[in-house]
């Protein structure tokens, strides 16, 4: 009785307004699936474009560049004050003037994701405000307005701050998260990357992030829209390419640290720690999704620490290069997966738990020996302890591979020295990181 006594009470005037409102939303997910549609078919002819023809070729390009980087001398034992000891590094991290040269690390990248950019060629914009309260429009000095805008950016952090989201931040085209020079903490909700190219995330803390159900945000300054429920993922890829992810540190989200899925490709995943999770990377989220044949994803120079159990990554399809990390704990298993990917695997330390049942650092997923025996799975140079093993496999996979192919890795030996300093760093402006 008292609801209907409310809506009698209306003027004509607020019902008018709530019909039009009303209709306007409806109008507006049609709207919403024309232009995510748009943008996907434009996504499409980026990944190709960021396709490499020949990845083994990509990936001793890769394997060079580490051992002409690297020598007993540069990997002696660490005295400090700075010491860089991958190329990666190398590039950017013992100069005292790279707070103000922060658009140096766009050179910096390797394997797959080379060609990343991100904000270089925008202005800095720099984070003052840790709040995220307007998902329409957002203030600018927020974090969601510098990610959302159509213009390249290389953005920055005023101070130490946590960014605690209301919604998954949809990152757009042309971006730079570059924490380094403050402690950032990013929680409570995902990065999305959908349907863009050129993205760096570099130097933050990500965790704690929740599935939330969504609602009106914005991705760009020109378009706002209805998104469904997010899964609480660290850091979400979708059919994207051209992205580099260094230099983070991941812990306790609901989903995965880091999905990529639905043919993104040009992705490097380097010097980042990983702890306290189950579901640690996902490459290719369905096998209904043969465009992940396209994804390509060097792993590399990451501490894969405690609290983990498996999927470190778990792989569909693509070609995936996984080299020099270091696997210290796992409960389930390291490297898996299903749907025929190559997955090539160099100079990593696999340290494998005490659990007899879990001495194998690889998992073929729903998949009998009759199938996967032809799937290529390499092993080289990697070191295996405490009964750790790898079971290799292959076979063709559009070509065959053998041993030749492969320009060998840094061996796993040096692997402790390699990921040494993985994870976010306390770089302070003046002195080198």
């Amino acid at each position: 009785m008292a609801g209907s006594i409310a809506v009698v009470a209306r003027s004509p005037l607020s019902v008018l307004l709530y019909v039009l409102a009303t209709a306007a939303a409806a109008a507006n997910v049609t709207s919403d699936e024309e232009y995510w549609a748009q943008r996907a078919e434009v996504a499409r002819s980026n990944n190709r474009a960021a396709y490499v023809s020949d990845p083994v070729a990509a990936m001793n390009r890769f394997n060079a560049d580490v051992l002409r980087a690297t020598s007993r001398r540069s990997l002696r034992r660490y005295q400090g004050p700075c010491m860089a000891t991958n190329p990666i590094d190398r590039c950017w991290r013992c100069r005292g003037d790279w707070a103000a040269d922060r658009k140096r690390l766009a050179q910096c990248a390797r394997g797959f994701g080379h060609n990343t950019v991100g904000g270089v060629g925008g202005k800095v914009y720099v984070v003052t405000d840790a709040s995220d309260d307007d998902l329409i429009r957002p203030r600018r000095g927020t974090l969601r307005w510098g990610a959302i805008q159509d213009r390249p950016l290389w953005i920055v952090f005023a101070r130490d701050m946590i960014v605690t989201l209301r919604q998954e931040l949809i990152v757009n085209h042309n971006k730079t998260i570059d924490g380094r020079g403050a402690q950032v903490h990013i929680v409570s909700a995902q990065i999305t990357l959908q349907n863009v190219q050129q993205v760096i995330i570099h130097g933050v803390h990500i965790h704690h992030s929740a599935p939330h159900s969504g609602g009106m945000i914005r991705d760009s300054k020109h378009h706002y829209g209805q998104r469904s429920r997010s899964d609480g993922d660290g850091i979400s890829v979708l059919s994207s390419s051209n992205v580099w992810v260094d230099h983070v540190s991941m812990y306790r989200c609901s989903d995965g640290l880091i999905d990529v899925v639905n043919g993104s490709t040009g992705i490097t995943i380097s010097n980042s720690h990983f702890t306290n999770h189950d579901h640690v990377m996902l490459f290719g989220a369905s096998n209904d999704n043969p465009q992940d044949r396209e994804m390509q994803i060097t792993v590399s120079f990451n501490h894969f620490g405690k609290g983990l159990v498996q999927r470190m990554p778990r792989c569909r399809y693509g070609f995936f290069h996984v080299v020099n990390n270091d696997y210290t704990h796992w409960i389930m298993y390291a490297i898996g997966g299903n749907k025929n990917p190559t997955i090539i695997s160099q100079g990593n330390r696999f340290i494998a738990p005490d659990d007899p049942n879990a001495k194998e650092v690889t998992k073929r997923e729903y998949a009998p020996y009759s199938e996967y025996k032809d799937w290529v799975w390499k092993s080289q140079g990697d070191v295996m302890m405490n009964g750790a093993f790898f079971n290799e496999s292959g076979g063709q996979n559009e070509r065959k591979y053998d041993q030749l192919d492969f320009i060998p890795a840094k061996h796993g030996s040096y692997v402790g020295q390699l990921t040494q300093f993985a994870g976010a760093l306390k770089c302070r402006v003046g002195k080198p990181c």
